[in-house]
């Protein structure tokens, strides 16, 4: 008989943690009495963090006493009380081995589904003091579940649970754990996964991810975009012969870049990009930056697209002394910004240079001769700025379903309404929001910051699904440090506080910083911390993979060993050092 041995809750609080400040709820207290579920909560309880934890598919999360009785011999630990693994019910007879996604349990008055494993964070080692709990959770199949409340109700520890139904498939807590966290997954359990109705959400677009990459070595691809799309090509960087170089717009030139020995470079997907490394005068460190490809995919060279900024160090040496013939050393094609193969319709916005990326994927459909509705939409100031004016319009033109809308905000005298644009005005929300765009259409947008959260929010008011609006962005990504409070405007980039380091060269390409490495921190994720530079991470311990991104050159050593090994070009920078000079798309 199952039992329910303690009731836990607790409010968020914040907490010293590395200097900062987390607000978390995974401190909880025994109750006694009886205590009312409701269908996002316990009476009592909260969450700090609801990104990660609660909601209506993780209002309770349920821990074995026999994991407890592991854990202290496992951690030779003697102080461990219900609640300090953060769960709300502390239960005795559901182990992770025997409970499946789906079943349902009756506790007093109230009744509830098992939905999926717990979420990996590090505030369970938080709470803890044991930083590689995440982890060890995963590793020793413990993780502990999620329940949603299908029935309110009061509960209290004592009380018997009453299993009134089972999950389809019987597809344990644990199993479903390891087909995300770790190796060694089968397409037929993926399968079994996304027929079991009971998963939540987030779960289930993680399977169907998995499902997508079955037949690929990408590593955790459910865990990460960033394992979805692997570089094609080499590992770090090699030079490459600038063979053609042409102006776009007023501000917008192109490199063209064949191999040196005239071989063909490998295919790269429509929408990703190349990282370079300029040189600037004397003996300062090359300045690493990443730009768009905007050609015909396939055809055995690559073509970038650099805008020229008044200040821009890279773009403005490019311009003035890279010439036919010299030689640039660059990472593979990486990026996740690809167009999806399918027959449903296409949206492709842009603003300014923005237009690169989308403009390898309009040479896609072409080149495969695509029968998709295709919208075509770009901003630009006049026709002066307008780069791949002709390009793009002759390529429409041999599209049988494309249409295509050209704004200019500031028109020339000469720019020829009908022509050369469509609108005097911006491209902004509220125009797109009025064009009528398919609901079941694919988006791609590129441009300013902005302009993307601007539109890619009138893209889902219009009737778009958000999981079909993707972004390209080459600045920062977003930070993802889930818990943490401090301000909302972080300072730039910078070098990290105290005496340099004296070991090998970390170069962060999005932030245009290079910094020697020092053994003040653990990790690369630490080293990025104490610079500022945006990271994004949950568990902390090679989990999760959050913290996923790619290595444009050099190699890291890890400690500890991730759970699953990130995709190839790939690493976590929460659990790795380097091990010589590198390179991070971060």
């Amino acid at each position: 008989m199952a039992t329910l041995m303690a009731v836990n809750v607790g409010m968020p609080k914040d907490v010293p943690w590395h200097g900062k400040t987390v607000h978390t709820g995974v401190y909880k207290q025994t109750v006694t009495g009886p205590r009312m579920v409701r269908r996002l909560n316990i009476d009592g309880d909260g969450q700090g963090d609801l990104g990660g934890h609660g909601g209506e598919q993780r209002a309770v999360l349920v821990y074995q006493v026999d994991s407890y009785r592991f854990w202290q011999k496992e951690l030779g630990r003697d102080d461990l009380e219900p609640g300090h693994f953060g769960e709300n019910f502390t239960v005795d007879g559901l182990p992770d081995d025997e409970v499946c996604i789906g079943d349902r349990y009756r506790i007093g008055s109230a009744l509830f589904e098992v939905t999926q494993p717990r979420v990996t964070c590090y505030r369970v080692g938080l709470r803890l003091g044991e930083p590689q709990m995440a982890a060890l959770l995963v590793s020793h199949r413990r993780p502990g579940f999620y329940l949603r409340v299908i029935e309110e109700g009061e509960v209290e520890a004592g009380q018997e649970i009453v299993k009134v139904s089972a999950g389809p498939e019987k597809m344990t807590v644990q199993e479903i754990d390891g087909v995300l966290y770790l190796p060694g997954h089968t397409r037929e359990q993926v399968e079994r996964a996304l027929r079991v109705s009971a998963l939540s959400p987030g779960w289930q677009g993680s399977m169907r991810t998995l499902l997508e990459q079955a037949d690929a070595d990408t590593g955790s691809a459910g865990l990460t975009e960033a394992a979805s799309a692997p570089p094609a090509g080499w590992p770090g960087f090699r030079p490459l012969t600038v063979v053609d170089i042409r102006p776009e717009s007023r501000s917008v030139f192109s490199l063209s870049l064949a191999a040196a020995d005239g071989s063909p470079l490998p295919d790269a997907l429509p929408g990703q990009f190349l990282t370079v490394k300029v040189q600037p005068e004397g003996d300062a460190p090359p300045l690493i930056r990443s730009y768009s490809l905007s050609g015909e995919p396939g055809t055995g060279t690559y073509r970038i697209s650099v805008k020229v900024e008044p200040h821009g160090a890279a773009s403005n040496r490019l311009r003035a002394y890279v010439r036919v013939g010299d030689s640039l050393d660059t990472a593979a094609a990486r990026g996740t910004f690809c167009l999806k193969e399918g027959d449903n319709p296409v949206v492709l916005l842009s603003a300014g240079v923005g237009v690169t990326p989308v403009l390898a994927m309009l040479h896609a459909l072409v080149r495969d001769r695509s029968p998709r509705e295709v919208w075509w939409l770009h901003g630009a100031r006049d026709g002066t700025e307008h780069p791949f004016a002709r390009e793009s319009r002759d390529l429409l033109g041999a599209l049988p379903h494309a249409r295509s809308i050209i704004y200019y905000s500031s028109p020339a005298s000469d720019d020829r309404r009908g022509v050369d644009y469509t609108e005097a005005s911006r491209l902004s929300a509220d125009r797109v929001r009025g064009l009528g765009l398919p609901p079941e259409a694919d988006a791609y947008l590129c441009g300013p910051t902005g302009f993307m959260d601007s539109v890619g929010t009138a893209l889902v008011d219009a009737g778009l699904d958000a999981s079909r609006v993707h972004t390209e962005i080459f600045g920062a990504r977003a930070s993802i440090t889930p818990g943490l409070k401090g301000s909302t405007v972080a300072p730039p980039p910078h070098q990290p506080p105290g005496p340099a380091g004296t070991g090998p060269t970390v170069s962060f390409a999005r932030s245009g910083l290079t910094v020697p490495w020092n053994d003040r921190q653990d990790s690369l994720l630490e080293l990025a911390e104490a610079c500022d530079v945006p990271v994004q991470w949950s568990c902390r311990t090679g989990v999760c993979h959050t913290c996923e991104l790619a290595l444009l050159s050099g190699a890291v050593d890890y400690a500890p060993d991730p759970i699953e090994p990130p995709a190839d070009g790939n690493i976590l920078i929460c659990c790795s050092k380097p091990a010589e000079g590198i390179v991070l798309d971060l």
